[in-house]
């Protein structure tokens, strides 16, 4: 019996961000996974969105994977349909084209510097649970049978969640396209642009760059829908990229290639008891628009300080129910747009294609559309709820805005709140507790408390220090 206070299971994106949040908090943390060690680089997410971007600032390693990574400036998702991302309310006014395996490098090494325990060929096989922790079941490297006890397990272990079979919880949902078939390629011509992407037919085509020389082809042919078992080559995948791009970019020396499905299916909870999941255990939909990734790594920030609180005690009643609450409803809103995209992508029929043109033209004519859109598909326009009495910041995402002290996303790296004060107040403590105080760079009034994952726990005008150290015991910071 192997103790520890949280285990979080799977060592992808999402795990290893929360795994490492919770170990710089000093929560002592174990993540099992049941493949062999190493980062594997076949893998299926390619993109970093704006908010993404931020939560990384906020952990002092947004200036590390924007070196990695490509910035892109514009995200295309029909043909006359276009974001300029100059547009978007961020200091990231970009999406980065990174690959997954080089995000989870970057989160492997700070997970490892914070102390984190790795138990790698490890596989869940049960899990029960009471009033004081989790035991998990589990077959070794060597297949042997053992167990571990924490007060907390997370899943974070993709589609086929052994810890969400374990909890018992429904993935209901379906296949919305099937036979999509992916390949690591060199090409003999370098596209024009960094992302390359059209319809055409019954064809569909996606075509970036990684940083090694190779290049993620991702393609559909609607007229093809075989089992993800059927055998591919490249002839299969230059073939539809032709139908789609017109050109296959003179693709060579394929050193991963695949076929699979992509599934619209989300747990209609992400937690049961002392169990959580986050990711691709709680929410699956389709790659358009790049948010798969992103969405769990949100879960992740979301729920780590969450769980720290509730570890150390300071945590008031309900903070580990609002994880729900939070994020359920930006898992639906993920499914519903990325689908609608899908389904417009593969309109064919003259009043699909109507409708698709209809809905493109909308867009670019309605400038409050159009930010709604772009803030949904790169995570700077979702907002939490809020006490109906809040002040209108409650619940929305703070940006980065620049304080006498520097900037937020700077005071953030912290981990703690972050307590915005007007210029002026300096006859605050420097301290609350555990709660990081800060003042405007300009003549602004407003107090605003901010949680550690970059949202808006409180806010006030005028508000004098009895305010103020009300609102830091409601959120346990004080």
């Amino acid at each position: 019996m192997n103790d520890t206070t949280v285990i979080v299971v799977g060592s992808g994106p999402t795990g290893l961000l929360l795994a490492g949040d919770l170990a710089v908090a000093g929560v002592p943390v174990t993540v099992i996974e049941r493949r062999a060690p190493g980062i594997s680089n076949l893998s299926r997410a390619m993109v970093l969105h704006a908010r993404t971007l931020e939560q990384f600032d906020a952990r002092g390693l947004a200036d590390e994977v924007e070196a990695k990574g490509e910035a892109l400036g514009a995200l295309r998702i029909f043909r006359h349909l276009s974001f300029d991302l100059e547009e978007l309310p961020s200091r990231f006014r970009h999406l980065l084209v990174l690959p997954q395996y080089e995000v989870e490098k970057v989160l492997k090494r700070r997970a490892d510097d914070a102390g984190v325990r790795f138990e790698y060929d490890t596989e869940v096989t049960g899990l029960t649970q009471d009033a004081d922790g989790v035991r998990l079941e589990v077959r070794g490297p060597g297949g042997e049978s053992g167990t571990r006890r924490a007060a907390y397990v997370v899943g974070a272990d993709g589609l086929h969640s052994a810890v969400r079979e374990a909890v018992g919880l429904p993935f209901p949902g379906r296949s919305v396209i099937r036979s999509l078939v992916l390949a690591d390629v060199r090409l003999a011509e370098k596209p024009a642009s960094m992302l390359t992407v059209n319809a055409a037919g019954d064809a569909f085509a996606f075509i970036a760059p990684f940083a090694d020389g190779y290049y993620r082809v991702i393609g559909w042919n609607r007229a093809r829908n075989v089992p993800d078992s059927e055998p591919l080559d490249l002839d299969e995948v230059k073939e539809i990229t032709r139908s789609a791009l017109g050109r296959d970019y003179g693709m060579y020396d394929a050193r991963w290639m695949s076929r699979f499905h992509s599934d619209e299916r989300q747990a209609p909870a992400y937690r049961v008891g002392r169990v959580f999941l986050a990711g691709d255990a709680a929410h699956v939909h389709s790659p358009a628009g790049g948010q798969g990734m992103n969405t769990g790594l949100q879960d992740a920030a979301n729920l780590s300080w969450k769980l720290a609180a509730a570890v150390e005690g300071r945590a008031p009643e309900g903070l580990l129910d609002s994880y729900q609450a939070e994020r359920h409803p930006v898992g639906k809103m993920v499914l519903r747009s990325s689908g609608g995209m899908v389904r417009l992508a593969m309109a064919k029929r003259p009043w699909t294609l109507a409708a698709r043109a209809a809905v493109a033209a909308f867009v670019n004519r309605a400038p409050r559309v159009r930010a709604k859109v772009l803030g949904q598909i790169t995570g700077v326009g979702y907002a939490y709820p809020a006490p109906k009495d809040a002040h209108d910041l409650a619940g929305r995402r703070a940006p980065d805005v620049a304080l006498r002290e520097g900037r937020l996303y700077e005071a953030l790296r912290e981990g703690e709140f972050v307590l915005i004060r007007p210029e002026g107040a300096e006859h605050e403590p420097a301290s609350h507790g555990r709660t990081v105080v800060a003042h405007w760079a300009g003549d602004r009034r407003t107090t605003v408390l901010v949680r550690p994952d970059g949202y808006v726990a409180w806010a006030a005008e005028e508000a004098d220090a009895g305010a103020v150290g009300a609102a830091l015991a409601e959120w346990g910071t004080n």
